[in-house]
């Protein structure tokens, strides 16, 4: 079972008691509530709690908003919310007298105006946090524009000295045409598992039937999912999905679907359930002629 407050941070802030309640005891809902850990509301929904907004800690600590703060600055998506701002400042200056928290890192170049840039950002998550959550703030800068790949390529090439093979990996891997957060880091557990053939958002067509896929290998012909809190918001969604479902498999495609929790709080499920059916796969035809003889 999951921290009340991280799975809030990685549901991007708020959720449903139902959704809550699905991960975590209720007694947990309650001390956290109780601890004022996390608010409630609304009937049935909880939420992290309100606090100054990140610039203005950036401001008290005498610092600029990095990393995810950054990057939630700037619109982009992350999968885990810090709790307090994350904020940059000068490797000589001291701390300064403030009730106001946050996560305090040093640099020895000069800052920026209250905010580190997109590609700063990019390249200093790509650094400090892990691939899968990294990749999906890369991806998300790409898809929204915020980066210009040229200039990722440029800013990886000049990149130096401790952490810069994490950031080349990041931004090899990066694409835009991933659409959540989530299915980035699906993507992720993939790519660590060692399957670079996972195509994202992958057009499968023919003269009767299109489908676009979250991740697609062509040549093994899988297709992976991510399905997240909200993915079926009603049952004419959910037969829509079925019969999607499937056409896929009439198709030969093996559709193998994935949680929020499957994907953000196991580490390890998507790889080894990815490697499990491509065995499989490559079984079964061999078993089928056999039987068929």
């Amino acid at each position: 079972m999951a921290d009340v407050v991280e799975i809030l941070q990685r549901a991007g802030g708020s959720a449903r008691y139902a959704e809550l309640a699905g991960l975590t005891p209720a007694r947990s809902i309650r001390t956290a509530l109780e601890r004022g850990e996390i608010d409630r509301v609304a009937k049935g929904v909880y939420a992290l709690p309100t606090a100054p907004s990140d610039l203005t800690v950036a401001l008290a600590n005498g610092g600029v908003l990095a990393r995810q703060s950054a990057a939630l600055h700037h619109g982009l998506e992350v999968v885990t919310r810090p709790l307090v701002p994350h904020v940059l400042i000068s490797r000589t200056q001291r701390r300064r007298e403030t009730e106001l928290s946050c996560v305090m890192h040093r640099t020895k170049t000069g800052l920026p105006e209250r905010v580190t840039a997109p590609l700063q950002t990019v390249i200093d998550c790509a650094r400090h946090l892990p691939f899968g959550e990294a990749l999906a703030l890369a991806d998300s800068a790409l898809r929204l524009k915020k980066v210009d790949p040229a200039a990722l390529a440029d800013a990886v090439r000049a990149d130096r000295g401790a952490g810069s093979a994490a950031v080349l990996r990041v931004a090899a891997s990066a694409d835009a045409r991933a659409e959540s957060a989530l299915e980035s880091m699906l993507r992720a557990r993939v790519i660590d598992a060692g399957f670079a053939g996972f195509v994202p958002q992958y057009r499968i067509r023919d003269a009767s039937f299109f489908a676009r896929v979250d991740l697609a290998d062509p040549f093994l012909r899988i297709v992976l999912e991510a399905d997240s809190f909200a993915h079926h918001g009603s049952r004419t969604a959910l037969r829509k999905d079925c019969r999607r479902y499937v056409e896929l498999a009439i198709r030969g495609w093996l559709l193998l679907r994935y949680s929020w929790e499957d994907v953000i709080l196991d580490e390890t499920w998507v790889g080894t359930s990815l490697d499990a059916a491509v065995r499989q796969a490559a079984v079964i035809p061999t078993a089928s002629r056999i039987a068929a003889a």
